[in-house]
């Protein structure tokens, strides 16, 4: 992995964060031992997946291991969604017995079942909701709390310049900007034009977020809009060297092997073996997706209860 630098690239509050690229929270994806290969190979900053607030109070959903991470990880932000700033504050609250370094609030997902019930990006439509929640936790928690926001909820209300001004009055400590609406599915290319103008009038680091494939794509990130750091999401699944600013492609299979195996004792390890056979099957299918795999016939792996020494078979055979 890319060494990171001694000195602070920004600060989150008071946090130094050594590194300019971060892993995007992703549900069902950044379980504890994916965020700790990829902080390993370069991601600066760990999120967990996000955490439904109402699931606090009683540790609902597999709570304590959607938030668990090892002292390596830090600093770690847990990922609060809601719709209720009193919500909001009490899970925090119950919330930093569990020692995260900060909380970051979830103004991004755009899933029917989070947004359409006024969490998550469905936030966005409503100012008053966000200067409450964030007025109240700034009042009332003693670490930085962040947001993840989508430049709108749609294309008639792209008030991301709105939206970034009220979150840095009310103590925000740093955005990360995702640019697409709520509105707006993957097909759609992400505009960058948002990202610029919220760090030219930002007091507080600017991440940006969306359509980041490769290291050239992460250098045009920053040149075009002058961003504190990158947020890579969905083209970080199989790819963890993406965070080391080397390609994919130009490694030997073997290398790519090993990941693979380190990857999958860690998940084994945590979640046992049988259920991270599941977990493993999304981030084995991107691993292999790459030329250096181009002949083998994965499927049947896919569904292996061990994966890993299926592909070592597989390979011997091919």
């Amino acid at each position: 992995m890319d060494k990171q630098p001694s000195q602070p690239v920004f600060h989150i509050g008071s946090i130094p964060v050594h590194g300019d690229l971060i892993l995007a929270p992703m549900d069902g994806i950044c379980d504890q031992p994916t965020r700790a290969l990829f902080r390993e190979m370069g991601s600066a900053v760990t999120y967990t997946e996000f955490i439904n607030v109402m699931d606090v109070p009683a540790r609902l959903n597999n709570l304590d291991r959607r938030i668990a991470f090892s002292p390596m990880e830090r600093p770690v932000g847990f990922q609060l969604y809601g719709s209720q700033p009193e919500q909001f504050l009490t899970a925090a609250k119950l919330l930093l017995a569990d020692q995260p370094d900060f909380f970051d609030i979830n103004l991004g997902c755009s899933v029917r079942r989070v947004a359409g019930r006024g969490a998550g990006a469905g936030m966005l439509a409503q100012p008053q909701l966000l200067e409450e929640t964030f007025h109240l936790l700034k009042a009332e928690i003693d670490i930085p709390i962040t947001a993840k926001i989508r430049i709108g909820y749609d294309e008639e209300h792209r008030n991301y310049l709105e939206v970034a001004e009220l979150l840095e009055k009310h103590g925000a400590a740093a955005l990360a900007v995702h640019g697409r609406t709520r509105k707006q599915n993957w097909s759609v290319p992400s505009d960058w034009r948002p990202i610029r103008e919220i760090k030219q009038r930002a007091g507080i680091p600017v991440i940006g977020n969306g359509d980041i494939t490769s290291v050239a794509e992460i250098d045009k990130m920053f040149s075009e809009t002058g961003c504190d750091a990158v947020m890579i999401g969905r083209a970080a699944l199989g790819n963890p060297w993406l965070f080391s600013r080397v390609e994919k492609t130009e490694l030997p299979k073997e290398e790519i092997l090993a990941v693979i195996q380190r990857h999958w004792n860690a998940m084994a390890a945590f979640f046992g073996a049988e259920k991270a056979s599941f977990t493993f099957r999304k981030h084995l299918k991107a691993y292999l997706d790459c030329p250096q795999f181009a002949n083998l016939d994965y499927k049947p792996i896919l569904n292996n209860l061990e994966p890993v020494e299926a592909l070592k078979d597989a390979l011997k055979d091919a």
